[in-house]
């Protein structure tokens, strides 16, 4: 039976591609019938390939009775998702005054939704998702604050079941349309080398500096991550070459995993692909792909700055020297074999951002793009096996994002019905009492603990259902409130007790879970400020004029790396404890936007990095009393 449900899931999974390529080169099909197949066979695909209970102990029977299960499972998903795209025009209609076989369909594609999910993604969203069902169903009976005015349990089943305002609504819709292309698209360039062609010249790049093994982990994880579509995905795609690398570098493993969660991370605010996000963010805001992308990447880089800082003064301040293998690698021989497997993704940025083609079609020439330029060179080609391996990746590794959207179509739907998102809105609202600030800051736990465990698409749909609109209210551009929101539940990944990418890292390093998230926090404390920097200047997010926009830039690169010098409490030697708080309100006041903060900051900070190049430069005796000091504080 084994074999019979591995050739099931290749033809499946081949079969999903090849429509979906169809769909977004060919021919674009009706949205709900492209939605019910892209459900339908990635339902099919989670019962096949992941178990009801992981890791399960049992008898030869037990096993073979579950298989038969899921077998029985992804055959009712692929019925009733063909039921739908058959007859999606009469369910349409038939949605005001349901039959029973429609509230029948409904209800299955609510349950299977809801299993597909737990088994995909864990307890955390399938529980959100029941929650809001629940309150959907008894809501009316809550306090006023609460309540609403009831809903029939038929309107639920077919709004939420069948209905573009719920499971088959814009999420889906985008992950149908764009989000899956782009991992098939992700999967082509890991099949032709590209990946190992990142990690090469990141390691050519700053493998050769002082502590280079995590830099490489910092560069590789960033290139890795802009096109990947998990923090946890991320992690152990690199991880496992970049974590023991930093190991044998003289990094301690609880360290080394915290470098490689904290950069993963940061890929899911990377653009182009932002974790899928850009995508959703664009057709959410209803502004094109490239204004979202542009508007991500200053945060962006100012958080790799940061780190990269941070690992570098490390680095220097234990004695960590350069990765030994990057004296193997020749650049000038890596880019002339190796080379011409990055013309895909240039291709697609190209596409996007200059010829300016639509997001489907500039990621279908894309991924035709892959096997054609492995042509040029023969160890680079790509065997037709390769090629439909390729496919097979790329929509086994968007199940994840199928089941995300699925599910948070479920809160989507009960939000729209019920208004609760309005109502946690106002309460932000009056909790902050109007101040902006202490919204953001309610705002900012909010997306932490909504975004825990669950992968970057889902949290980002409920928390841009939820949160952001409390701060439009306030006057916060929407560009800049969906950032604000998506920044923080991304960052959740790293953050305890549910710390997805640490606990990720800390497996492949054999370290402590809770350490790593942790270690994994202080590595990213700058990170958690950034949101913060592009709320009240938002110039960093590209408003504003050109001129300011450099100058803020500036200010917030030197303010960055003044905060991170003052975190790790190193830079020509160790930081008393007084230049360590000195030099971080300083930097505090150059990430705002305001010429005499600005100044007033930069003279402080400068005079404190002089006493510090001063001290480091004093007699051994007196140099170690003061590094005595640091060692306290620290």
């Amino acid at each position: 039976m084994k074999r019979w449900i591995h050739l099931i899931v290749g033809v499946l999974a081949l079969a999903l591609a090849l429509f979906h390529l169809y769909a977004g080169g060919i021919q674009l099909f009706p949205a709900t019938q492209q939605r019910a197949i892209h459900l339908g066979v990635g339902l099919a695909l989670v019962f096949l390939l992941y178990p009801f209970i992981k890791e399960k102990k049992g008898s030869a029977s037990e096993h073979v009775a579950e298989k038969t299960i899921n077998l029985a499972l992804a055959a009712v998903a692929l019925v009733t998702c063909a039921y739908i795209t058959v007859q999606y025009v009469q369910l349409t209609t038939s949605l005001i005054a349901p039959t029973t076989w429609t509230l029948i369909v409904g209800a299955l594609v609510i349950l299977l939704t809801l299993e597909a999910s737990r088994r995909m993604l864990g307890l955390a969203l399938p529980i959100i998702a029941s929650i809001f069902l629940a309150y959907a169903l008894w809501g009316d009976r809550l306090p006023l604050m609460l309540a609403h005015s009831g809903v029939s349990i038929e309107r639920i089943i077919t709004q939420v079941g069948l209905s573009t305002n719920g499971i088959f609504g814009t999420p889906l819709g985008v992950s149908a349309s764009y989000v899956v292309l782009f991992v098939i698209f992700g999967a082509f360039l890991e099949r032709s080398g590209a990946g190992g062609l990142f990690i090469d010249l990141a390691m050519a790049l700053v493998g050769r500096f002082r502590g280079g093994a995590a830099k490489v982990s910092v560069v590789a994880s960033s290139l890795f991550g802009s096109i990947s579509g998990s923090q946890v995905a991320n992690v152990v795609s690199t991880g496992v070459l970049t974590i023991p690398l930093m190991k044998k570098g003289g990094y301690k493993p609880q360290y080394a995993a915290a470098v490689e969660s904290v950069a993963s991370t940061g890929g899911m605010l990377l653009p182009p692909v932002m974790g899928a996000v850009a995508f959703l963010m664009a057709d959410f805001l209803q502004i094109s792909f490239a204004e979202v992308a542009f508007a991500a990447l200053i945060p962006a880089i100012l958080y790799y700055i940061a780190v990269f800082t941070m690992v570098d003064l490390r680095a220097a301040k234990v004695g960590l020297s350069a990765v030994e293998e990057v004296k193997t690698i020749n650049v000038k021989q890596l880019l002339l074999t190796k080379g011409h497997l990055a013309i895909p993704l240039v291709l697609l940025v190209y596409l996007l951002m200059i010829a300016q083609l639509t997001t489907v079609k500039a990621v279908f020439w894309s991924i035709l793009s892959v096997p054609i330029v492995c042509l040029i060179r023969k160890e680079t080609r790509m065997s037709i096996k390769q090629i439909s391996g390729a496919l097979q990746d790329g929509v086994k590794m968007a199940l994840v994002v199928i089941a995300a959207c699925a599910c948070a179509g479920i809160v989507i739907g009960v939000i729209d019905m019920t208004g609760i998102g309005l109502r946690f809105s106002g309460l932000l609202l009056e909790l902050s009492g109007g101040n902006l600030l202490l919204l953001c800051i309610l705002t900012m736990f909010a997306s932490i603990v909504l975004g825990m465990g669950l992968p970057p698409v889902a949290c980002y749909l409920i928390l841009a259902i939820l949160a952001a609109p409390a701060m439009t209210a306030l006057g916060v551009s929407p560009i800049a409130a969906h950032l604000f929101i998506f920044y923080y539940g991304t960052l959740s990944a790293i953050t305890p007790p549910v710390a997805i990418a640490s606990y990720a890292a800390a497996g492949i390093a054999k370290a402590n879970p809770l350490k790593v998230s942790l270690q994994s926090c202080s590595l990213g404390l700058v990170a958690f400020i950034i949101p913060f920097m592009f709320i009240f200047g938002p110039e960093l997010i590209l408003q504003g004029s050109p001129g300011m926009i450099v100058y803020a830039t500036i200010t917030a690169i030197v303010g960055v790396i003044g905060l991170s010098i003052a975190i790790e409490g190193f830079l020509f030697s160790k930081l008393a404890v007084a230049s360590r708080i000195l030099l971080f309100i300083s930097s505090i006041m150059l990430v705002q936007t305001g010429m005499w903060i600005d100044i007033v900051g930069l003279v402080i900070a400068v005079v404190t990095l002089l006493i510090d190049q001063r001290n480091s430069k004093l007699p051994n005796t007196r140099q170690k009393a003061i590094s005595d000091g640091a060692d306290l504080g620290a």
